[in-house]
């Protein structure tokens, strides 16, 4: 196979493992699974994917068109805050609009009741996450995502309290059945569901735990609503991730509330461990003892994740160290091949003593990598391609300075 050096190889039979599984929780939890572009983004991979799943998830102008052109279905769209110049092209791709805040709804209000056929929705924040990276954590302590229980009802409580009449008919069941004559907060006009995101590579442990502070908060409102959207970071392919327990957690939410549609927006989840980034070795030097190899792709470029999360990638045929492990074995920090200074990893330790021009692979490099990656000091950008079940290789895309050159003015 003629596979350039650097590229990104995304393997078929690793993704359709990924795809498969996760159709197999939709079906037997009744949610609908939809791909979130933050996370993964090759269009030209979008064949494979409808085979699995209907839709997508879009978080701006740009993905919500991806979703709605290339994908062939319309977004769930959620943004931070909309822009009414870009506004007439979310309402064009999305089948569902979610707002952050409710000054949001109330500058869009006009759009919400002109547009019926849109599900209209609100993130709320539950004010719990057991994210422990702070960088990663949407329901930290003055976050800007999502409305708050209270702000809700002190919003709410500016209209009128009703008390229902049988609820609402939904995409799951029969019509809601009041359970007590207790008076109704309304929600805003045209609002029909609540988007939650607050996990991030999580177990199906965290997603029980976290409902129960999202019922505690934000229930009295479900019986006014359609459809409830979970969010990302429900890490369903991970070796370890206990699906059992998310299809129980999501069956007895449906037996809670049966005329609720339930979605799941992981990102990470369809593309974990679908392929590495090829690189290699470019030259090595030696500073007070520590040896870095310096290699043709870079962190803050190509692997911005491990700068800022932070997380040491796997390396094939080496293994994370320290600098004791290097007093028995082959110890090298790992540079990148640009101008800052930071960018680089340690420590690894491999077998042998690395040499200019060999391969060095990081393993799981497609999620939440190329859709980040930039071309800050014109450093080469990887290509991208598929390998597929055949063992054939295809080149999706071959960078070259034109696409440099191009991003500048």
């Amino acid at each position: 196979m003629n596979i350039p050096n650097p590229c990104y190889i995304m393997e078929e039979s690793l993704l359709r493992r990924n795809l498969s599984l996760i159709s197999d929780v939709a079906q037997r939890a009744n949610v609908e699974i939809i791909l979130a572009f933050k996370a993964f983004a090759l269009w030209k991979s979008f064949p494979i994917f409808r085979e699995y799943i209907r839709h997508t998830t879009a978080s701006s102008p740009y993905e919500a068109r991806l979703a709605f052109e290339e994908f062939g279905s319309k977004a769930h769209t959620y943004s931070p805050a909309y822009e009414p110049e870009t506004f007439d092209e979310i309402l064009r791709c999305s089948s569902h609009i979610t707002f952050n805040s409710l000054s949001q709804y109330e500058r869009f209000q006009s759009e919400v009741l002109s547009h019926p056929e849109i599900g209209w929705g609100l993130r709320v924040n539950p004010e719990y996450s057991e994210i422990e990276t702070e960088l990663y954590n949407p329901c930290a302590p003055g976050s800007r995502f999502g409305v708050l229980a209270s702000a809700l009802s002190a919003y709410t409580a500016q209209s009128e309290p009703f008390l229902p009449l049988g609820g609402v008919r939904g995409g799951f069941g029969e019509p809601v059945e009041p359970t007590c004559g207790e008076l109704v907060e309304p929600l805003p006009q045209g609002i029909s569901g609540f988007h939650i995101h607050c996990h991030c590579e999580s177990s199906s442990e965290a997603f029980e735990r976290t409902l129960v502070h999202i019922e505690e908060k934000f229930s009295k409102w479900f019986p006014q609503l359609r459809w409830i959207n979970f969010g990302g970071g429900h890490l369903m392919t991970r070796a370890d991730y206990d699906v059992e327990r998310l299809v129980r957690v999501l069956n007895a939410f449906h037996q809670r509330y049966p005329w609720l549609q339930v979605i799941l927006e992981p990102g990470s989840a369809f593309a974990w461990q679908t392929g590495p980034l090829f690189s290699r070795v470019v030259d090595i030097v030696e500073n007070k003892g520590i040896r870095t190899a310096i290699l043709n792709v870079s962190f803050t470029c190509h692997m911005p994740d491990c700068l800022e999360m932070p997380y040491m990638p796997v390396v094939l045929g080496a293994e994370i160290a320290d600098e004791e492990t290097g007093k028995t074995k082959f110890l090298y920090r790992l540079g990148g091949n640009s101008c800052l200074s930071g960018d680089y990893l340690g420590y690894w330790a491999f077998d042998h003593e690395l040499q200019v021009g060999e391969d060095i692979i990081f393993e799981d490099m497609i999620h939440y990598t190329t859709v980040k990656t930039t071309m800050f000091n014109g450093v080469h950008h990887p290509s991208i391609g598929l390998l597929h079940t055949d063992g054939t290789f295809e080149l999706y895309r071959h960078f070259t300075y034109e696409d440099y050159r191009d991003r500048m003015c």
